[in-house]
């Protein structure tokens, strides 16, 4: 691994890319999941976040700035700590904003509840679940065939 950064110390990759890089990571994959904003929007930021501590090896650590081998394996520590943070917290959204609807499963994933809403076997074999009402009062889960538009 060390190849791949040039002339840098161990203790250089690991506080910049492993503790500001994946803290940044896993705090901006957070916030994209509250926002309820798609996967994919964490991916985009995470090669933007690539470049940031790509700039901070060259300014803080004297490394390499324009160096393609060591922004890939940036960023590709940066995405998966990302959608981590994504993910978790999507699981935690999904059970805490649809108790009646959702539960959790693991620290990653969560599931329908059996019985509350109508389930019929698709025709590839997943589950599609009818329309999910939410008890009166509450908002209604988030609808995959429209996404949210702030204006």
């Amino acid at each position: 691994m060390l190849d791949f950064y040039g002339g840098e110390s161990l203790a250089q990759i690991v506080v910049i890319t492993g503790v500001i890089g994946g803290g940044a990571a896993w705090l901006a994959g957070r916030a994209i999941a509250q926002t309820w904003r798609p996967l994919w929007h964490a991916i985009g930021y995470m090669l933007l976040l690539g470049c940031a501590v790509r700039f901070a090896h060259f300014a803080l650590g004297s490394g390499t700035l324009l160096s393609l081998p060591s922004y890939l394996t940036d960023t590709l520590f940066l995405g998966a700590v990302g959608c981590l943070g994504w993910r978790t917290t999507r699981a935690t959204q999904m059970v805490t904003q649809y108790p009646w609807l959702y539960q959790r499963t693991g620290p990653l994933s969560w599931r329908a509840k059996t019985g509350t809403a109508e389930t019929t076997s698709g025709s590839d074999g997943d589950m599609a679940r009818g329309p999910a009402q939410a008890p009166s009062g509450l908002p209604s889960p988030p609808d995959r065939e429209r996404p949210h538009r702030l204006m």
